[in-house]
């Protein structure tokens, strides 16, 4: 009886990140695929029989990327590219891979020399899948047949502009996941069963109880419980990094984000007279800390890196006044002049007297004396245009209600905490939004769906049925973070230009920002 071991290698949600830097600083970082790369290659010689798979969000999420997004689409991708030179076997779709338009990810998809699955993203009219192949299968001489297929989250639509993903239908997973897990093993006979999925888990691994709101973004756990015959899950989309878990008999592995860790999977066979049977299978994640960045990766990205900085460089404005992020909790509680112009570039832009934003995560620095392009694209991260909605005073109050539940107090309620809704299995600090136009207060000591104790318009109260045009980015004003209330709403005006690219014209175009804060809103505690 002959055994044969097989290594799968995943990446996920890399997000654009390739050199060990962060962009908004510049100063290094234990992260990227370049030290990813390293890790991978030392596998292979490791190895004699391995499979690396990219699991979605690979070609947006850094200046660098952007960049190209912007100004350098005449050349090859330099996300693809990598991953050609590295002989990825196959990629699947993540949500962010539409943020720059079909055109652009149809591009990718030529450019690869591997295939890209997706089971589940169909031609909306012909209802086959839409980029050609929903799965792999990878053989090896003497050895077991590996069937991979490729998922995708079907929330997109939630976020996506609907410009974007025109002609496209995303379907449900488990029903396509039920179809197409059937067909490798009875039609093309496969000795293991590897699902690429980009979407997480909305249940806690180990009791199963829910983790977040039951929404079918991330139905992990229903492919491990509803879907019988895979033998190893890999995810992503959450940036959660999980090893060593088993549900249902499945293996389930997600590496996190940004190029931090590699996913490895160990799959041993027994080879007997009706074939090959999985004796053990095993995962773990190999961190980047301390591993040097592969040198034929740095060479092959360092002219699109070079004409990036430059633009990163460029000096556009100036602040009078202060800007600057020093405690990001503090921003959320109280009015500030960061957020108040940011909201102020949405209005103008819009032409609108009501705006809402945030701040996306808690690496913001906010705006300096001195303004770069660096600063603008380090503070606002996401290839977001503006939607302008007609909303309800109704639903202006629930979604600020939906925002007041990002806090929480500490047990003895003296201190202001993050809830752990927005924290956990994923930090969504993007989904608390601050607006400008409108006079609120939020009190969190009281429960939440009741903390919206102030709403005013023009210093009268705002009434239930009064109406407003409200810009908002385009993932709030189709749903995303569980705002559906807006799901409905009419679009008044669409503004299809980056958020980053109107914040960055309306300082050049005044050359002077003084800071200003008009303290139309806070939070009681």
């Amino acid at each position: 009886m002959s055994t044969f071991k097989l290594v799968l290698l995943e990446t996920s949600d890399i997000h654009g990140n390739i050199l060990p830097l962060l962009y908004g600083t510049n100063k290094k970082a234990e992260l990227g695929l370049a030290k990813v790369a390293t890790l991978i290659k030392q596998e292979r010689k490791r190895n004699e029989h391995t499979i690396t798979i990219d699991n979605g969000d690979l070609i947006q999420g850094t200046p660098l990327t952007y960049h190209y997004a912007r100004f350098q689409r005449s050349q090859p991708n330099p996300m693809v590219a990598i991953l050609n030179d590295l002989h990825y076997d196959a990629g699947v779709f993540g949500n962010h891979e539409f943020n720059y338009g079909l055109e652009m990810l149809n591009q990718a998809v030529k450019e690869s020399r591997y295939p890209w699955l997706s089971a589940n993203i169909v031609n909306s009219k012909t209802g086959e899948p839409y980029f050609g192949k929903p799965y792999l299968v990878k053989s090896f001489p003497g050895g077991p047949r590996i069937g991979i297929l490729g998922l995708t989250t079907k929330y997109i639509p939630h976020w996506e502009k609907e410009e974007h993903i025109r002609g496209l239908r995303f379907e449900d997973v488990i029903v396509t996941a039920k179809k197409w897990v059937r067909f490798l093993k009875e039609e093309e006979n496969v000795d293991l069963v590897v699902v690429s999925y980009h979407g997480g888990f909305e249940r806690d691994l180990d009791t199963s109880e829910p983790t977040e709101t039951l929404t079918g973004e991330n139905q992990g756990y229903e492919l491990c419980m509803e879907v019988e015959g895979i033998d190893i899950l890999l995810t992503g989309h959450q940036h959660r990094q999980i090893a060593g878990k088993t549900i249902n008999g499945v293996l389930v592995v997600q590496p996190g984000c940004h190029g931090l860790t590699l996913g490895k999977v160990t799959v041993e066979f027994q080879k007997s007279q009706n074939g090959f049977h999985v004796v053990k299978k095993d995962s773990e994640l190999l961190s980047v800390d301390g591993i040097e960045p592969d040198s034929s990766v740095l060479a092959s990205i360092q002219s699109y890196e070079d004409e990036v900085q430059k633009w990163l460089d460029q000096l556009i404005g100036k602040i009078k006044g202060d800007m600057t992020v020093t405690d990001p909790l503090e921003i959320r509680l109280k009015d500030s002049a960061l957020m108040e112009f940011i909201n102020k570039v949405q209005m103008h832009a819009a032409g609108v007297h009501v705006s809402n934003t945030a701040l996306f995560d808690n690496h913001s620095r906010g705006i300096p004396v001195d303004v770069t392009m660096r600063n603008v694209v380090a503070n606002y991260i996401y290839p977001n245009t503006l939607v302008v909605l007609k909303v309800t005073g109704q639903i202006v109050k629930d979604a600020l209600e939906r925002s007041a539940s990002y806090f929480e107090l500490s047990d003895d309620g003296t201190t202001v905490v993050v809830s752990k809704t927005f924290t956990t299995p994923k930090p969504q600090h993007y989904n608390y939004d601050m607006w400008e136009g409108i006079q609120y207060e939020l009190d969190i000591r009281k429960p939440i769906g009741e903390r919206v104790t102030r709403l005013e318009y023009n210093g009268a109260k705002l009434l239930p049925h009064q109406e407003l045009e409200v810009v908002m980015n385009n993932y709030r004003a189709g749903g995303g973070g569980n705002y559906m209330m807006y799901k409905d709403c009419p679009v008044v005006k669409d503004i299809p230009i980056d958020v980053s690219e109107l914040i960055a014209n309306y300082i050049l175009e005044h050359e002077i920002i003084e800071a200003t804060v008009n303290h139309n809103w806070k939070v009681v505690y």
